[in-house]
């Protein structure tokens, strides 16, 4: 059977059959339905886009019904078709509790939705408007505006009690039974150096109970035997692996460290000098080999579409799920 068609009101490419794009005719919230998952050898496989409230789709992609006018509206109306997204969004600006659990009323049980951890706590450059009002303070004078903040540069006390509100802010998720995995992206200065692993011995306390996967940018963790050295290093802290589709359409380092596993799909290189953000049937078809590789060795399989233009990421979802059933 095809999942794409299983979708309520999907086409086989993921977008609405007859403009209606489905929701409740009394212009009430999306009916709390839960879109299906693939079964992949004994695997959960979900598949989902990185942002469901980007402008483009939003405003211009047709996706959504009229009645769905507000975030927690579409949110709903997004898991009648998809059954995994990711907050991204919480990656520039660290999330309230009350947002956090305004999304998880919005969602159905079932539903996964996989978040970024805030940029500060990975060491990544952060706008120094995210720290909270009353830890400004802290931030040196010359670094409060139009700059980064970088994580250094804030007494250690300050940092422990933005980790601590982070962990209380997600909290609502995790306790709703919606919360999938916290993505900690690191920049590409994060190497295989001791100081580094350090700070990734401490993740699983740091955010103790929840699922934590890991996406390492810097080629240093896979290079010569790099690889062997990460993946059994990551497999020994419980701490998943975020494969990565290259947007060159480069071989992907493709590992399973956890009982979770996940995989990044950021678009493709097009014309020279230009980004593609809609993968072709046949790009997507070279993954299902990899993915049921993936499926074999774990329990769930996340496939994060974050070519998030219109309703590209949310097709490609969808068709994806749909050559993978």
């Amino acid at each position: 059977m095809s999942v794409a068609s299983a979708l309520p009101g999907l086409g086989p490419a993921g977008g609405p059959q007859d403009g209606r794009a489905g929701g409740c005719q009394d212009g009430s919230s999306a009916p709390r339905l839960l879109a299906p998952s693939v079964d992949v050898g004994g695997c959960r496989v979900l598949a989902g886009a990185s942002s469901w409230s980007h402008r483009s789709l939003v405003r211009g992609g047709g996706f959504y019904p009229p009645q769905a006018r507000n975030a927690g509206e579409r949110l709903a109306y997004y898991a009648t078709r998809l059954a995994l997204a990711e907050a991204a969004t919480t990656y520039r600006f660290p999330p309230t509790p009350e947002l956090c659990r305004r999304w998880a009323d919005a969602l159905p049980a079932g539903f996964t939705l996989d978040l970024r951890a805030w940029s500060l706590l990975s060491g990544a450059p952060t706008w120094p408007e995210s720290v909270w009002p009353d830890l400004q303070v802290h931030i040196q004078p010359s670094r409060r505006e139009g700059t980064k903040l970088y994580r250094s540069r804030l007494p250690a006390e300050v940092v422990e009690e933005c980790w601590a509100r982070f962990r209380h802010a997600i909290s609502p998720l995790a306790t709703a039974g919606v919360l999938g995995t916290v993505i900690f992206r690191y920049p590409s200065w994060f190497s295989p150096r001791p100081a580094a692993l350090e700070e990734l011995a401490a993740l699983p306390s740091r955010m103790a109970g929840l699922k934590v996967a890991v996406e390492l940018s810097s080629r240093r963790w896979y290079d010569d035997h790099g690889c062997e050295r990460t993946f059994a290093m990551l497999e020994e802290l419980g701490l998943a692996f975020v494969c990565r589709d290259e947007p060159a359409g480069a071989p992907p380092v493709v590992a399973a460290t956890h009982d979770v596993a996940l995989v990044r799909f950021p678009g493709r290189v097009g014309e020279p000098g230009s980004w593609r953000s809609r993968y072709s049937r046949e790009e997507l078809s070279a993954w299902v080999p990899l993915v049921r590789d993936l499926a074999s060795g774990t329990k769930e399989v996340h496939l994060i579409m974050d070519n998030s233009w219109q309703t590209d990421a949310i097709d490609n979802a969808a068709t994806l799920l749909e050559l993978l059933a």
